[in-house]
């Protein structure tokens, strides 16, 4: 009878410490990629607005799930920016607004301060300049047949350890290239590069010909919601983490579709360095290529612009850029 009352107390102890993390069991969860699909394992997967707290630690929930049978949370530092996947059974939350973190960097992030200089725009709605010196690399991986360009971000990788790139990925471009997208984590549990994930929609709905009002996401019939979540589904299904950025297909959006994009709680990425378009960089731009195959001629350039001192260094992780 005794052994049996230590034993009961061990547990209740161990649960305690579970609860306030003390064993490491409330810690960021990992997942780890499997051969099962991303609809079998991330299931209930819902947008929510949380305000959340753990041993006076405080982040904001933006999507609830449930992967592999357990609970979790997609959480992001108000301050920080930085997005990580958490046991929802560690964090004490209850719903928040808008307007209840209006004061946080992530909310002013999301909703900045009407710039009366820039004109409404069909195209690159959202953030198109970073604040500071030197610049944001960004790269789009568009639905494509092609092999990713490895050559590429080994020469990023040059520049120095955990060199950051932010890298938008499509749903579509993802079930095609697995290999690839787990090469690249290895490039990031090495230490080579820093990646951001931003979310680039699923399908990236695409016709030619046709006028960007009624093109990419401005087309018909689009459904945003599936566009954004099994995007970030077929993230987290992966071993990663969503980043809190959103880059529209084409950079094409109109009021109502940014304002759409920002109440599920992400924040529209443009850019004004679109190399294969001739835009050069400046200190503070947020440069974009195309790594998958799609677009060489950026490519080029990129490495031309770095090798002739052309680029605006240092390199610098997007969370710095708002």
């Amino acid at each position: 009878m005794k052994r049996f009352f230590v034993l009961l107390l061990w547990a209740c102890v161990a649960c305690a410490a579970t609860a306030r993390g003390e064993d490491g069991l409330c810690g960021p969860a990992e997942i780890r990629p499997k051969p099962a699909a991303a609809p079998a394992r991330v299931r209930d997967y819902a947008p929510v607005f949380e305000l959340c707290v753990k041993d006076g630690v405080s982040r904001l929930a933006i999507r609830r799930m449930n992967v592999d049978g357990t609970p979790l949370i997609l959480t992001v530092d108000p301050q920080s920016l930085q997005t990580s996947l958490e046991r929802a059974a560690c964090w004490r939350c209850a719903e928040t607004s808008d307007a209840a973190q209006a004061e946080t960097r992530y909310l002013k992030t999301l909703r900045p301060p009407p710039d009366p200089a820039r004109p409404a725009a069909l195209v690159n709605a959202g953030l198109i300049h970073g604040a500071g010196a030197g610049a944001f690399v960004t790269g789009d991986l568009c639905p494509s047949r092609k092999r990713l360009d490895r050559s590429f971000f080994e020469k990023l990788a040059a520049q120095g350890p955990r060199t950051p790139v932010t890298l938008a990925v499509s749903g579509a471009w993802l079930q095609r290239h697995r290999a690839d997208f787990a090469w690249l984590r290895e490039k990031e549990r090495t230490g080579a590069l820093a990646i951001v994930w931003a979310n680039h929609s699923y399908t990236h709905p695409y016709v030619a010909r046709l006028p960007d009002s009624r093109n990419y996401l401005m087309r018909r019939g689009v459904d945003l919601d599936r566009e954004i979540f099994e995007t970030e589904k077929l993230i987290i299904a992966q071993g990663e983490t969503p980043s809190v950025f959103f880059r529209f297909p084409g950079l094409v959006a109109d009021a109502e579709l940014l304002e759409r994009v920002r109440s599920r709680h992400l924040a529209p990425l443009g850019a004004d360095g679109w190399l294969a378009l001739g835009l050069r960089p400046r200190p503070g731009s947020i440069v974009l290529v195309h790594p998958n195959g799609n677009e060489p001629a950026g490519l080029r350039l990129f490495q031309r612009l770095v090798e002739t001192g052309a680029m605006p260094l240092p390199l610098r992780p997007i969370n710095d850029a708002p």
